[in-house]
């Protein structure tokens, strides 16, 4: 065959193997909502939580670094955990307001540079006090960036593949919490708890800096698109589903389970049990958990669309409910290992709690209404996270059990009480 038959055929092959390809990749990107700007959302999680996990993970440890005092170390724990739970709260709706106020890629920026500052903050002041002073900044960051990053999955994915959507975004999330824990444990292992926190800070700032400009080149600016927004959040509430607000009360209950303990799980692993573990090893522990959330996020994405979000939610806050108790009996790794993997299902229907609080919210309101659910939830919330520490000092078995009790209540009355919406049903649904 003459060579030029050859070419002929080789491209006679190649074009009919571009033409299988292309309409599975465009499949695969409208299986998953993949858009031009969510893609650059995604990259922009993955990055800027890189660096968060780093060393966001080790601020206990840190801070007991700091105090040196043990009662004022677990205070100081108790109130970067309120603070969390706290300024998340407050700064979840200016973020949704903000977000329909200027759009999503002018809002991201905004946020993306308020984190920054809080890393510069603790990068050059190690003293406990500026941990609390920048974590106002660097927590601001999830919180204030939820409504946003919500709303854009809204709006880029159908209704009725709206918990895919948000479970690509959570499955997205967990990129960084697998890798982040080890990579801040192991900076911990070479240069210390001090040392090793701060070098992990300053790589969550070169990698913030690389995420706002990725931010800025693939997500198309929408602030034409953005509308006057509902400043006054007591408007809000009113115009709130009773659906909705039965969601609400269920999840208040079931992070009082997650926050009462939270905070103190890496000093029960690597200080408090019998066998207790190292710093790198609990990083591995908690990339377990994340790999675990990882495997079970599409599956029940798929099943939750297709079958309705209840039962997945329920199940998730069981996983919740049972995790402490189950932490409680853990002495060694051989134990904490199974335990880290119930602690990763946990997230099992997460995603899906999401979107059922984006189909319960009425149309056009829905990044605000978003922002009003985490303003309400967590400044309720935060209380856990004080009082966590209150337990903690009366004893870990009382924090653990207490945080146990919280999750069978809320369980129960989600049971009772949630409702869920189907494609086919509006999405502001009266209880």
């Amino acid at each position: 065959m003459a060579p030029d038959a050859w070419e002929i055929n080789y491209k006679t092959i190649e074009t009919r193997m571009t033409s299988t390809q292309v309409p599975f990749r465009c499949r695969m990107k409208e299986f998953f909502g993949l858009r031009r700007s969510m893609t650059g959302m995604l990259t922009m999680v993955i990055l800027v939580g890189m660096g968060e996990h780093m060393a966001e993970r080790f601020l206990p440890l840190y801070l007991q670094e700091l105090t040196h005092n043990a009662t004022m170390g677990i205070m100081a724990i108790g109130l970067l955990a309120g603070m969390d739970d706290l300024l998340s709260a407050l700064y979840s709706f200016p973020g949704g307001y903000l977000s329909d106020r200027l759009g999503t890629k002018r809002a991201l920026l905004i946020f993306n540079a308020l984190s920054m500052v809080g890393f510069l903050i603790v990068i050059f002041i190690p003293a406990w006090w500026a941990v609390l002073l920048g974590a106002a900044f660097f927590i601001s960051w999830s919180a204030i960036s939820l409504p946003a990053t919500m709303d854009l999955v809204a709006k880029a994915v159908p209704k009725q593949k709206r918990a895919m959507g948000v479970s690509v975004l959570a499955l997205v999330r967990r990129v960084p919490k697998m890798l982040g824990p080890v990579l801040g444990g192991t900076c911990i292992t070479i240069w210390g708890v001090r040392n090793g926190v701060r070098a992990a800070f300053l790589a969550a700032l070169g990698l913030a800096l690389v995420a706002a400009v990725v931010q800025q080149v693939l997500i198309e600016d929408d602030s034409r698109q953005a509308k006057n927004a509902e400043p006054n959040p007591l408007r809000l509430w009113a115009e709130m589903p009773g659906s909705l607000r039965n969601l609400l009360l269920s999840d208040i209950l079931i992070r009082f389970c997650e926050r009462i303990p939270d905070a103190f799980v890496v000093v029960w692993v690597t200080r408090t049990i019998a066998h207790h573990v190292s710093e790198l090893t609990f990083g591995w522990l908690s990339a377990v958990e994340n790999i675990t959330a990882v495997l079970v996020y599409v599956p029940v994405a798929y099943m939750a669309d297709r079958f309705g979000k209840k039962p997945f939610v329920l199940v998730t806050f069981a996983f919740f409910t049972l995790f402490p108790l189950a932490l409680l009996h853990s002495q060694s790794i051989w134990t904490l290992v199974p335990v880290f993997v119930l602690r990763g299902l946990k997230e099992f229907g997460e995603p899906t709690r999401k979107a059922l609080i984006m189909d319960l919210a009425p149309e056009g309101k829905k990044a605000a209404m978003f922002g009003l659910y985490y303003l309400v939830r967590d400044v309720i919330v935060a209380f856990a996270a004080f009082g966590g520490a209150l337990l903690w000092r009366v004893s870990p078995e009382v924090n653990l059990l207490t945080a146990f009790c919280f999750g069978v209540i809320g369980t129960v009355w989600f049971a009772l009480h949630g409702r869920d919406v189907s494609a086919s049903q509006p999405a502001a649904l009266k209880a």
